[in-house]
């Protein structure tokens, strides 16, 4: 409409459509940044999962490489159970001793890693606990103080899956109180939502569980046979392999007779007129 000044204005319905309108355009751009922030949001929570899992795998390889050595007095010792919720527990305790001035065995360092299933039961929590004479601790910015020797110090919280087994290569053993070494430790850990498989139980895919199998004697012999096998001359020309080619700017016709060499027959750059006399 115009007022008496003859300048231009909006009504109140023009107006009101206006703000309708854009509230609407507000409310769709607010859903899609909810959308993707969302969508980071999960991305990114996926990606620390996958680097603690990592990271938790690395410390526990260095732990076994650092005290697990065959030369020295040490013992690995490893257990699993199923616990509430169907949820497995493990514990791997490494621990090295030496002999005090009266020949008796002491506790030189010992490191436990070990789950227990959360206050809420809805995930495990993974504790990592240090202790013995040497108590400097690789993991940590300074020393521990006295009382603070034997802490269980939670790592990770909201795993669905943790467990310390031990292994040959072919076999896989859940429990280890053996004084003499394993072979190796295999190392399995996962954050993703658990699955109900074919038998009713609760449990991780395979393909969503982050596995590391660790060696403890790097250096053993490893028995193997060696396999004698006779292999021909590659020079050794076969006549009657159709797949050989002589020429190769020609195609070779499988159904086509090949020739042979005839002894009576002249060469092949013989001419007509010497094949007449």
């Amino acid at each position: 409409m115009r007022n008496k000044n003859n300048r231009c204005a909006f009504t109140l319905a023009e107006t009101l459509m206006a703000l309708i309108i854009g509230m609407m355009i507000m409310a769709a751009v607010i859903g899609v940044y909810s959308t993707v922030r969302n969508a980071q949001s999960s991305i990114e929570k996926r990606l620390k999962q996958g680097f603690a899992a990592t990271e938790i795998l690395q410390r526990i390889s260095e732990d076994i490489d650092r005290l697990a050595l065959p030369s020295a007095d040490v013992t690995v010792t490893v257990r699993n159970k199923i616990d509430i919720e169907g949820f497995k527990i493990s514990q791997m305790v490494i621990e090295s001793k030496f002999n005090d001035k009266d020949n008796k065995p002491q506790t030189f360092e010992k490191v436990t890693w070990q789950s227990r299933v959360a206050s809420d039961g809805n995930g495990l929590v993974v504790y990592r606990a240090h202790s013995g004479y040497s108590m400097e601790d690789k993991m940590l910015e300074e020393a521990k103080q006295n009382y603070e020797r034997e802490v269980f110090v939670p790592v990770c919280s909201d795993a669905t899956m943790f467990a310390l087994e031990v292994t040959d290569g072919n076999t896989i053993t859940e429990e280890w109180i053996n004084p003499a070494l394993p072979q190796a430790i295999q190392i399995s850990l996962s954050f993703e939502p658990r699955q109900q498989d074919i038998l009713g139980n609760m449990t991780v895919p395979e393909e969503l569980v982050k596995t590391r199998i660790v060696a403890l004697d790097r250096f053993r012999q490893i028995p193997y046979t060696f396999i004698y096998k006779a292999f021909g001359d590659a020079n050794d020309f076969d006549a009657n392999d159709v797949n050989d080619i002589n020429d190769v700017n020609s195609v070779n016709d499988p159904n086509k007779p090949r020739k042979t060499n005839d002894a009576n027959s002249p060469p092949s750059g013989t001419r007509r007129n010497e094949l007449r006399e």
